[in-house]
């Protein structure tokens, strides 16, 4: 039995732990075995304080989990599979079930993340791994000198569009509309970048290849008649993020996409469930506020628990 759960090993996690285990709170982090954080496969980041040159996801992950660690919180590679409403020592508690067992906690922090979006067109599933790819940093060195496609226009499409310029020869943007949406440092790289093209107003129909991708299917979202074929080797995929809350199974509330609703305090719709960083329903999906969301719960989380126990310090409430 543990005071607290987290659930997710990425910033927002791992900032949650530190707070936890400082605070003397029995803490156990359950990480994921084929969800890992998406901040490790990113090749920079620039905008997290302190690190003025950047920094790589991964080594930044490194570091926050050194230190989570270093505190005495305990990391388990588990998928959850679900949770449900227990009572210990006669309070409010959750069981965290995984595929093996269980756990059981007063309090719950959510960090799961997210994963990059897919989209289900012919040919996305058949050639993943053989040309279709949702991470530059893992796979862009397999396409020295060659043409590749960068499907979306946010800041993971365009920072991952000049990783790959290191390796291919050139490298197309394909987004559905006329203008970047990622930062506008980001765009000003890229649209003076001299590897790389733009094909707006465009949507990818189909991906074609025998064995590895050799073409893409394309159409115009203004004109959809209008179509053509484009050669490439490889196509990376940036269109958006899903969050990873499927195991919730309605236990919270979500909005329609399935990031999940949490107040100020990172507190949900189920009483000793906090939430943070990008599984979410928030306006920024950024280190930096992950980070920010997880010291917040981790703190409201504290907070819930002394309320169980009587042992409140303040007036403040989570509710």
């Amino acid at each position: 039995m543990h005071d607290i759960i987290i659930i997710g090993s990425g910033p927002a996690g791992l900032t949650a732990g530190i707070y936890a285990c400082r605070s003397k709170l029995r803490t156990i982090m359950l990480t994921s075995q084929v969800n890992p954080s998406l901040i490790t496969t990113t090749d920079l980041v620039e905008n997290y304080p302190g690190f003025p040159g950047g920094i790589s996801g991964f080594e930044l992950v490194e570091r926050i989990k050194a230190q989570a660690t270093s505190f005495g919180l305990e990391i388990v590679e588990k998928d959850v599979t679900s949770l449900e409403r227990i009572t210990l020592e006669g309070k409010a508690a959750w069981r965290v079930r995984v595929h093996d067992g269980a756990y059981e906690a007063f309090a719950v922090i959510i960090a799961t993340g997210t994963e990059y979006a897919h989209l289900n067109v012919p040919g996305e599933q058949e050639f993943t791994g053989k040309g279709v790819s949702y991470c530059a940093t893992c796979d862009g060195p397999f396409y020295r000198n060659a043409h590749v496609v960068v499907v979306g226009g946010g800041n993971a499409a365009v920072q991952e569009a000049l990783f790959l310029t290191r390796f291919a020869s050139k490298v197309t943007i394909i987004h559905r509309r006329d203008r970047l949406r990622a930062d506008k440092t980001l765009q000003d790289q890229a649209l003076n970048h001299e590897k790389i093209g733009f094909l707006w107003n465009s949507v990818v129909d189909e991906i074609l290849g025998n064995g590895v991708v050799k073409s893409i299917r394309v159409s115009d979202v203004k004109d959809p008649a209008r179509k053509q074929t484009l050669e490439a080797e490889g196509v990376f995929i940036f269109t958006g993020k899903i969050p990873n809350t499927g195991f919730l199974r309605g236990e919270v509330e979500c909005d329609e996409q399935g990031f999940i609703r949490a107040d100020h305090a990172m507190k949900t719709s189920a009483p000793g469930i906090f939430a943070c960083g990008d599984c979410t329903r928030k306006l920024l999906r950024q280190v930096v506020t992950a980070c920010g969301d997880g010291a917040t719960a981790a703190f409201a989380a504290e907070q819930y628990i002394e309320e169980l126990r009587g042992t409140a310090y303040s007036a403040w409430s989570p509710h």
